[in-house]
Formats: structure tokens, sequence, C-alpha cells
């Protein structure tokens, strides 16, 4: 890389919101050495509300789909509106081909981004960017945040670590959290329990959170919500319906902001292994995260009090690489009793 950084910089990240989190960490190290960047960030449309008013960036730039048959059209039209916007440096944070054709078509002069990321696959895609970057050899022991880290420490041959960062949390935020929440008695202890995700293996049954909310519910001042997506409601109400005690269910009542906005105004948040967790981390919130059998320490919440409760990989298909493990519903047998007693510490 050139001894002169860049000014005008584009981090393309087109993936998942837990990723997207994840990878804010390396613009708050970019930013550390080099504060007089301006660093647009381009991500998926859905995910871009997790990064409105964001400290460290200039710039919030969706990238809409189209159907195929107008796609090409738009990319095309979508090279010119990068060209407008005169970058010189792009990052990759995604290892992605559109968004990498994208930058090399609009001529932005250096592109930089990972050998590996998400896998320790080869890709050709490399080859559209003018530096490639190593990252750790210790893949599945390295948290993915210093992955994306390791993107910025290897292109500008700089030190150090940083968290990730959300966008900004206003007072209407918080407002509409402190409504959502009045409902439930004052005083009470509030645990949020996350029950689904898009991935079906990583969800931990139902009747086991039942069982769980029951036994939390059964302690004085304890009062249990569910939060998730809008298309999460019906079955956390299969959950509240089917539990003993009355249970609160905000899925879909919020936008990414204002859940973490939420999160900062309850005492324990026990979920599965999904984006809000990352969300969440960032907040504060202790933290029971529930995971299948992949590399906990790769995707573990980067809070200061959290538990991780997993299914033993010693038990896991292929122990040595349990990321290539998709087909194995193991988070089934995580027990009850480890998820209740780690809560009961939090709360006390």
């Amino acid at each position: 890389m050139e001894q002169k950084p860049a000014q005008k910089v584009l981090v393309h990240c087109l993936v998942n919101l837990g990723d997207v989190v994840l990878a804010t960490s390396a613009i708050a190290l970019l930013k550390q050495h080099f504060p007089q960047m301006r660093i647009s960030m381009l991500v998926k449309p859905s995910v871009a509300e997790v990064l409105q008013g964001h400290s460290l960036l200039e710039e919030v730039i969706p990238l809409v789909y189209q159907p195929k048959e107008r796609s090409w059209r738009q990319m095309l039209r979508f090279v010119k509106e990068l060209q407008g916007r005169h970058f010189d440096l792009s990052i990759s944070l995604d290892r992605k081909l559109r968004p990498s054709i994208l930058t090399l078509l609009a001529g932005i002069p250096l592109r930089v981004g990972p050998d590996r990321l998400f896998d320790n696959k080869p890709s050709q895609i490399r080859r559209l960017w003018s530096h490639a970057v190593h990252t750790s050899d210790d893949f599945l022991n390295t948290h993915q945040s210093e992955l994306f880290q390791d993107v910025i420490r290897g292109a500008f041959k700089v030190k150090g670590s940083a968290k990730p960062v959300i966008g900004a949390i206003t007072n209407n935020h918080r407002e509409k959290a402190k409504a959502l929440l009045a409902s439930l008695p004052p005083g009470n202890k509030r645990v949020a329990l996350c029950v689904k995700g898009t991935y079906y293996l990583k969800n931990w049954p139902q009747a086991s959170f039942v069982d769980l909310i029951d036994r939390l519910s059964s302690q004085t001042g304890v009062s249990c919500l569910l939060v998730g997506a809008p298309e999460d409601k019906d079955y956390a109400q299969q959950i509240a319906d089917a539990s003993l005690a009355p249970v609160l269910n905000l899925c879909g009542e919020t936008s990414l902001l204002e859940f973490a906005a939420l999160c900062r105004q309850i005492d324990l948040l026990i979920t599965i292994d999904t984006g809000g967790m990352h969300i969440a981390a960032t907040t504060g919130v202790p933290i029971i995260g529930i995971f299948r059998c992949v590399s906990a320490k790769r995707w573990t919440p980067l809070c200061k009090k959290s538990y991780v409760a997993q299914h033993k990989l010693a038990e896991c298909p292929i122990v040595d690489a349990p990321e290539k493990c998709p087909m194995h519903y193991c988070v089934q047998d995580i027990p009850v009793e480890e998820l209740a007693a780690a809560a009961e510490r939090f709360l006390k």
C-alpha cells in the first residue's frame, strides 16, 4: 500500500446483520489510525438502519438488487454513481464478486480485500483487487471481528484492536423502548429472549424456551419478554401461549436501533446465535448466547458479561472442523438447567 493513506474510502460489506455489526470494528480501527479518512460503507438495504447516524461513517450506501433482466443496467448506473463520489480506495469486508466488479469498473485505483474471511477456501475474486491481505492462520479460534480488523492491520501495517460500533441511539429510540416495556411490573428484573433466527438449525427447541421461561418467571421479581423480527412473531407467540407465566411478545415491534435502546433497559438477554446478539453486545447488557456446533470463539458476543451455552464439540460428527457440520441439529441437546443456572447468576 502507498505511504500516504487514502482520503475517500469505500468499505463494501454486503453480508448479514451480525457480520456487518462485527465489521464496524474494522471501521473503528481505521479511524483510530487515520481520523482524517472519510469512510462510506456499502451494505444491504436490510441492515442499513443499524448504521444510521454512525459517528465514524460519512455515508451509508444501500445497494439495491433488482430483477436479473435489469440487474446489469442498474449496476452500470451504480458504477457511474461511484465514479461521481471519487473514491481513491475500496476495502472488501465481504469478499463478494458483485461489489468487487463494481469498484473495479468505477476505476477506484486501490482495492483491498482478504485472502480469506468466512472460510478457508481460496477465491479468484482476489484477482479483481490491487492488494490481497492475509488474515489469521488460526481461523476457527480467532473472533470474526479480529478477522475483519486483520484486513486493516495487513493493508496499512498498523496495530491495535477496536470494538464494534453501531449507529446513534436517539431519545426517540429510548422513549419507544421505554413505552414498550411499560406494561411490565415496575422493579422487576427484565429478561429478554430471542427465540428464532433465519437458520433453523440454530434454533433451540420451543419446548426448551417454555421450560426456561417458566423457571425464570417462578423467581420473585422476574419478567420475561420475547424479541425478534416481524416474521418471528407467530413462532414466539406459540412459546408465550405455552408458558405458565405472562410473557410480553415484542417481536416486530422495534427497529434495529430501537432494539439496541431496549437492550439498555433490560437486565439480561438470552438469545440464539443471531445478528441481534451482536447489536446487543454493543449496549453492555449481559448476554447468554446459545450456539450449535460452530466455533463459539469466532462468534461469541463481545461484551463484558456473557455466557456461551453450546453443544459439546466432542460429540460433533466433525470435531476438527465443526463448521462443516451444517445438518446436525445438535443445539437441541443443550440442557435447560444450564441456561437457568447461568441466568440466575447474572440476575443475582
